[in-house]
């Protein structure tokens, strides 16, 4: 259900993961990695249940939503190598800075800034300068 077009449905299904992880429950897989990308952001384990809470990055607010799927679009990529050479480039992230969850977080800048752009100027999304991007955090942060 996480994959469905409509914003309540998917963050319903998020809310729930996290609901049946802190009550113990069995989880589905995907619901195992959605809960296991909670956990670490502890400042969204109470905004979770509001499903239908707006957040305005134009006033500071993070959507914990949205963050969340850039996680699992992020590790997604990872488990497969796609864009081709992304685990090559986290791996050198992660080797300089040590730290998982931060490599993800500047490589999620990358993702957000070509849906951003995307949606800016109505156009597909550029692949390419996402990939440029996510080299450019090596080079950024000194990794050889």
């Amino acid at each position: 259900m996480l994959y469905s077009q409509d914003r309540t449905k998917q963050r319903q299904f998020l809310a729930r993961s996290w609901q049946k992880f802190t009550n113990k429950e069995s989880l589905e897989p995907l619901e195992t990695l959605l809960a296991s990308i909670i956990k670490i952001h502890p400042e969204y384990h109470d905004l979770i249940n509001n499903v239908d809470l707006d957040y305005f990055p134009e006033q500071g607010e993070v959507n914990p939503f949205l963050h969340i799927n850039l996680h699992l679009a992020l590790r997604d990529q990872l488990s497969i190598n796609q864009p081709a050479g992304i685990k090559e480039v986290y791996d050198k992230l992660l080797a300089k800075l040590k730290d998982e969850h931060a490599v993800e977080h500047l490589m999620m800048d990358c993702i957000a800034e070509m849906i951003f752009s995307s949606q800016k100027n109505n156009s597909p999304m550029d692949h390419h300068a996402y990939f440029r991007c996510i080299q450019n955090q090596v080079d950024n942060n000194e990794c050889r």
